[in-house]
């Protein structure tokens, strides 16, 4: 069984904060790692169960009634339970009185975000970080903001680089010994997403088109999102195609990052850029094999950019720093994959280059975020298919991307 970085946390927000909500990707890792908290005397109640959630649906305040110390996994399935937990709790505030899951992220809905305000600590869990899966306590983020990346003489590189990342994160299709059965898994797991758990939380008029707009995501991954070239790709409006886009961001299997700007930039692209959060779930929608990306290398960037954001958002469940990230773009084409914002406003940021060189040009964005930024700027590196730390000038390097989890 992996270690998780959110194990700790987790334990901590329940010693005192009444109800602790887990949420991410199905089949993540999430019902695992509340189960072993099962051990402290949690009563374990699954909505995957039908006959639970019928209960559940019917009598949301007489099922959570009595209840105390309980672990209810896959909230999403019946949200209004989360109304009468919160009755439940004003009447007795002791901590770590429920742990919740959900593989939906039942917070966008107004009327349970804002019954559950302060009553509630929410902790977002991706599938596993390369790090957990070696068995590893990562500093990469706390190496970047203090300019001290390092040199990685038994890097990953080159073909091993690109299997892991054609692996993902996914318990279940790491465990798969072969390149097919991952794969395999990989599009039953975009099947059951699909026809199940968006039914779960919405009405989706063209359920059947679903599948090609998926694949049509995968093309853009790692790109600045265009809505009305996404919804025209499958008949929607641009207005569908937003929500679309929104409903497969609550079942965790997209995010969209948000662009960074300040006012001393006038020219700044303000659109964001959208990702998956799994590159081997990227990997199997977009067709792509280790036996591909050999042949075309060019098919990998987009790949292992998503695979990079994946893995920094991963990290930031293992660090005490509070960073926000987000993307650069100007109108003069220089951009920046990832821009970490610290809270007291200190600048770190990373792009991604599938290459095992790195040339002066490739900087161009990160210098151009430097000068906006100011003393704001603590540090960028261009992470790279290598195995060595190259300084590019002042504050600026190139630097292993298997340094993220060694």
């Amino acid at each position: 069984m992996f270690k998780r970085f959110l194990e700790s946390r987790a334990e901590e927000a329940l010693s005192d904060t009444p109800v602790v909500l887990i949420v991410g990707p199905r089949r993540a890792g999430k019902a695992t790692l509340v189960k072993k908290m099962q051990e402290e005397g949690r009563d374990y109640i699954t909505l995957d169960d039908q006959t639970v959630l019928e209960a559940a649906q019917s009598d949301p305040a007489g099922f959570v009634r009595g209840l105390d110390r309980a672990i209810i996994d896959e909230i999403q399935r019946a949200p209004d339970l989360l109304l009468a937990i919160k009755k439940s709790v004003d009447e007795d505030y002791r901590p770590g009185r429920f742990l919740l899951t959900g593989s939906a992220n039942v917070l966008t809905l107004p009327k349970i975000a804002d019954s559950l305000a302060g009553r509630m600590e929410t902790l977002h869990m991706l599938p596993l970080a390369r790090a957990e899966i070696d068995g590893r306590t990562p500093r990469f983020l706390e190496r970047l903001y203090e300019g001290r990346l390092r040199a990685q003489p038994d890097a990953i590189v080159g073909d091993d680089l690109a299997h892991i990342v054609l692996r993902g994160g996914f318990p279940e299709a790491i465990a798969r010994s072969s390149e097919r059965r991952q794969q395999d898994w990989a599009r039953s797991y975009l099947a059951s997403i699909l026809t199940r758990d968006l039914r779960d939380i919405a009405d989706v008029e063209k359920l059947t088109e679903l599948p090609k707009f998926v694949r049509l995501l995968a093309e853009y991954s790692s790109q600045l999102v265009n809505y009305s070239q996404l919804g025209a790709g499958i008949g929607v409006s641009h207005k569908t195609g937003q929500r679309y886009v929104g409903l497969l961001g609550q079942v965790f299997l997209i995010a969209t990052l948000q662009p960074w700007f300040t006012n001393a930039l006038k020219r700044i692209v303000k659109t964001p850029k959208l990702h998956f959060l799994d590159s081997g779930l990227l990997a199997s929608a977009r067709g792509l094999t280790a036996e591909r990306i050999k042949a075309d290398r060019g098919a990998f960037g987009a790949l292992l950019e998503s695979f990079v954001f994946s893995e920094v958002l991963k990290l930031m469940a293992a660090t005490d720093l509070t960073v926000t990230p987000y993307h650069f773009r100007d109108r003069d084409g220089r951009e920046v994959d990832i821009v970490l914002e610290r809270d007291d406003g200190k600048i770190a940021a990373i792009e991604v280059k599938a290459s095992a060189t790195v040339k002066s040009g490739d900087l161009r964005g990160l210098r151009a975020l430097a000068e906006a930024c100011g003393d704001r700027f603590a540090y960028g590196v261009v992470l790279y298919d290598g195995k060595d730390v190259v300084p590019f000038g002042d504050g600026l390097a190139a630097a292993p991307i298997s340094g993220l989890w060694r």
